[in-house]
């Protein structure tokens, strides 16, 4: 699955308009994720809270989000603009792969809910395009 300069042009468009709540949008998908997988906690076991809006849960959704604003500036190059990322998680934090497209199921599911005029079927698979080229991207230092 490839993203033409359409799915490009969407997908920058979309974050442009959303990114400004990028705190709200990292809260809500990684409290999704950890209810729904609960299997994910093992990687925030040293956490204090892990309950959903936690200090922890909001600090570590923003900077999942953080980092995909980031990829959406380095859409044209996701793999040599997210291989420290990769790296960081193949070998430091040892976060299976799988993982990575829970999380952007759970983005998905959030941006759909909090966007609903925005998040037209046009930019559905356009976004969904891009998290799984994402999650392909922070997956190259496993292979």
């Amino acid at each position: 699955m490839s993203l033409t300069a359409k799915d490009k042009k969407i997908v920058k468009a979309f974050f442009g308009k959303v990114g400004g709540q990028a705190a709200d949008i990292g809260n809500d998908a990684l409290s999704r994720m950890i209810v729904v997988y609960p299997q994910t906690k093992t990687y925030f076991s040293h956490w204090k809270d892990l309950s959903p809006g936690s200090a922890d849960v909001r600090r570590h959704g923003l900077t999942v989000l953080t980092g995909l604003l980031e990829a959406v500036d380095k859409i044209d190059d996701l793999v040599g603009g997210l291989l420290n990322l990769s790296e960081l998680h193949a070998f430091t934090l040892r976060v299976d792969p799988a993982n990575f497209k829970t999380l952007s199921h759970c983005i998905l599911v959030v941006l759909a809910g909090m966007f609903p005029a925005e998040f037209t079927p046009e930019v559905h698979v356009a976004v969904d395009k891009f998290l799984a080229k994402v999650a392909l991207a922070l997956s190259e230092k496993y292979r």
